[in-house]
């Protein structure tokens, strides 16, 4: 994680939560409390999108969503007991929990996207990596080409003052060459 989110923001950000939510399952608020009470669980603590894809994660969801009430996954398995999800928190205090809450609007919540984290166990989209590089290769390539055109400028000018008409057109012959790319 690039930048923790500080333990005080969780926190805050959990009570605005429980305050301004009614979770699908009671049990839900009970977990989060419990976090909330503790600050070296809060320090693990980080609320992703797509939190499926994370070696621990809680998915919870307010009422006002079709998602599903809650799940614990850890490590493939997946469980819909909250009083597992605790035990295993409570158990394995060193591990990184992942949380991903489902309520309505919460992209556009400046309370969420405060506290909201990169999720680093994402799958790579190869589709995507392999578009940048392109792009990427067509950005140098065009910078090395910018490049040689205005060396060649310079070697041009240089040909006209020395009056070497032989380099001159050598090199107006690259210079159209490379211009030619450009189209």
């Amino acid at each position: 994680m690039n930048n923790p989110v500080p333990v005080m923001e969780k926190r805050d950000f959990l009570k605005w939560f429980l305050e301004s939510y009614q979770l699908k399952r009671r049990e839900c608020a009970w977990l989060l409390n419990f976090l909330m009470s503790d600050d070296i669980l809060m320090e693990r603590v980080h609320f992703v999108e797509q939190a499926e894809y994370c070696p621990k994660a809680l998915m919870i969801s307010a009422n006002d969503v079709e998602q599903v009430p809650f799940a614990f996954h850890k490590n493939q398995h997946v469980t819909m007991d909250a009083e597992k999800s605790f035990h295993d928190i409570r158990l394995n205090r060193n591990e990184d929990i992942y949380i991903q809450l489902n309520f309505k609007e919460k992209q556009s919540s400046p309370h969420y996207m405060a506290v909201l984290e990169e999720n680093p166990f994402l799958p790579v989209n190869e589709e995507e990596e392999n578009l940048q590089q392109v792009l990427a290769e067509m950005v140098l390539d065009e910078s090395l080409r910018t490049h040689k055109m205005k060396r060649l400028e310079e070697e041009i000018d240089l040909a006209l003052v020395n009056g070497d008409e032989m380099t001159f057109q050598d090199l107006a012959k690259k210079y159209s060459a490379l211009k030619a790319l450009e189209d």
